[in-house]
């Protein structure tokens, strides 16, 4: 085989892979519903389960030809090798409130736990990692075990009641507000600045850096530190899984528990306006606030019009996958047993890439995050191959081929690594939004997670998912708690509709 660059998603991505929900399923002859959501993603999947469980009617609208957003699996590169066009390894998955109390086994959903969950590669030394155990990881870090021990278990022990605090709206009377307070005294400083205070070596800098750097936002800015907390709690509780078969399968396994309620799904069938859908009680968007106004713009007040012009997009990303003719040839051993690998070296070059495509600029070295999941789950590839994709944060729009950046970084922790290269498809950030429109200039967070669109997402309001006009909601992840495969922003965003248009 050569190496093959494809620039484009293959033109019917739905014919190579199995799909369990086909075009247009569910109970036929309806012309009118309780709730419309448009977007299947995670968060429209959710709210609309949420709803079925209550008896309504729903219905799905879908404008691609396969279901669930970024939360795909398809055959980019050749045949026989299955990739996430998105989302890959899903801590916010297993540890979610509400999609642990679906019966989503039932519908073939398999989680793989790779032995460690993230393995941090370092220059000149042994890598770093966070392991499923505290211990483990702490000495992992050493000379800074204790401070790492001190630091994540009040928060893992904590975990149960800080869980929901977190995975909800910001702006709430907390249960446990103790926990909460004790949690945000660390979670609210920058990143850098609880590295500095919290840690001596290089070797926990390092890796607190990368779980910071999921925040996609430049890390001397408040709040970052938080996505590093949350991150390593969730590798010390529930763990980093990967769904056997591809991500495919945590949409189809929702897809057909809201058949089995009675929800309707339609695909390739895009929302132009309101005007567009079937008559009913509550539409919920499950998209971005720039397409809810193309939707729902001409019955919104102009004052909530321009709150939601102000929401602002975060960085974009530049993404590659991989075939490969066998696995990634890791110098540092403890790679190959995890599906996740943070390549950025240093914490100092971590926080400037980070701090690079926050403002609008691109680097040499730029901060990669890559999974490996054929390693741990044999059917992404043909024997003896396998898969891996990565990406990197660039400013939103980008157009510029960071391929040669990516695999560098690959190589400097892997030499020979471009030599197993069979194929690789490449897609910048206009070409990530032209596959998910909610993925806006390549930002795959629904919105920038800045302190302030943290608090106030996508608006200021003590219920961010109902807008001024009657029966209509957001329950996209530009709504709290924002980015992540999770539900829990069309959960929270259904039960607004049960209370205030279903009541």
């Amino acid at each position: 085989m050569t190496t093959r660059d494809y620039l484009e998603y293959p033109a019917n991505p739905g014919t190579s892979v199995e799909v369990s929900a086909p075009r247009a399923v569910g109970p036929s002859g309806r012309t009118r519903y309780d709730a419309i959501i448009v977007g299947s993603g995670p968060n429209g999947l959710s709210a609309a389960i949420v709803l079925a469980q209550r008896g309504l009617s729903v219905l799905v609208r879908e404008a691609n030809s396969t279901l669930g957003g970024s939360v795909r699996t398809l055959p980019l590169t050749v045949p026989g090798f299955l990739h996430d066009i998105g989302s890959a390894v899903h801590p916010m998955a297993v540890a979610s409130p509400f999609l642990r109390t679906l019966p989503l086994a039932d519908y073939g959903l398999e989680w793989i736990h790779s032995p460690i969950p993230l393995v941090h590669p370092l220059d000149g030394e042994p890598a770093a990692a966070v392991h499923r155990s505290i211990a483990e990881t702490a000495q992992a870090v050493a000379p800074d075990a204790t401070a790492y021990a001190r630091l994540l278990q009040p928060i893992v022990r904590n975990w149960p009641h800080l869980l929901p605090e977190l995975l909800g709206p910001i702006l709430h009377l907390p249960r446990h507000p103790l926990a909460l307070a004790q949690f945000g005294l660390h979670a609210l400083l920058p990143a850098t600045t609880l590295n500095r205070r919290a840690f001596r070596s290089e070797r926990a800098r390092a890796l607190f850096s990368g779980l910071a750097a999921h925040s996609i936002v430049a890390l001397d800015h408040a709040a970052t530190a938080g996505f590093g907390l949350v991150l390593a709690a969730t590798a010390h509780t529930t763990g980093w899984p990967i769904p056997r078969g591809g991500s495919q399968n945590i949409t189809n396994a929702l897809a057909q528990h809201l058949l089995s309620l009675g929800g309707v799904i339609e695909t390739g069938a895009p929302a132009e306006s309101l005007r567009s859908l079937p008559p009913s009680r509550a539409v919920l968007l499950d998209v971005t606030p720039r397409q809810a106004l193309r939707i729902a713009g001409d019955v919104l007040p102009h004052a909530y019009v321009a709150s939601l012009e102000r929401f602002r997009p975060g960085p974009g990303a530049f993404k590659i996958d991989w075939a490969l003719a066998a696995p990634i040839p890791w110098s540092d051993p403890l790679c190959a047993r995890s599906a996740t690998i943070h390549l950025g070296g240093s914490a100092a070059e971590i926080a400037a890439s980070e701090h690079a495509a926050w403002h609008g600029r691109h680097t040499e070295r730029p901060f990669v995050l890559l999974a490996q999941p054929s390693l741990f789950d044999p059917t992404r590839a043909p024997a003896h191959h396998h898969t891996a994709w990565a990406y990197c944060h660039v400013p939103n729009g980008s157009t510029l081929n960071r391929t040669t950046q990516i695999e560098s970084q690959v190589e400097r922790f892997a030499p020979g690594f471009r030599d197993l290269i069979l194929a690789r498809t490449t897609h910048n950030a206009p070409q990530l939004q032209q596959s998910n429109a909610n993925l806006v200039g390549g930002d795959i967070s629904g919105g920038a997670n800045n302190l302030s669109q943290i608090i106030f997402r996508p608006t200021p309001s003590l219920d961010p998912y109902r807008t001024p006009a009657e029966g209509l909601y957001l329950c996209s992840s530009s709504t709290p708690p924002g980015g992540g495969v999770h539900g829990m922003c069309g959960y929270h965003a259904a039960q607004s509709a049960l209370r205030h248009t279903f009541s």
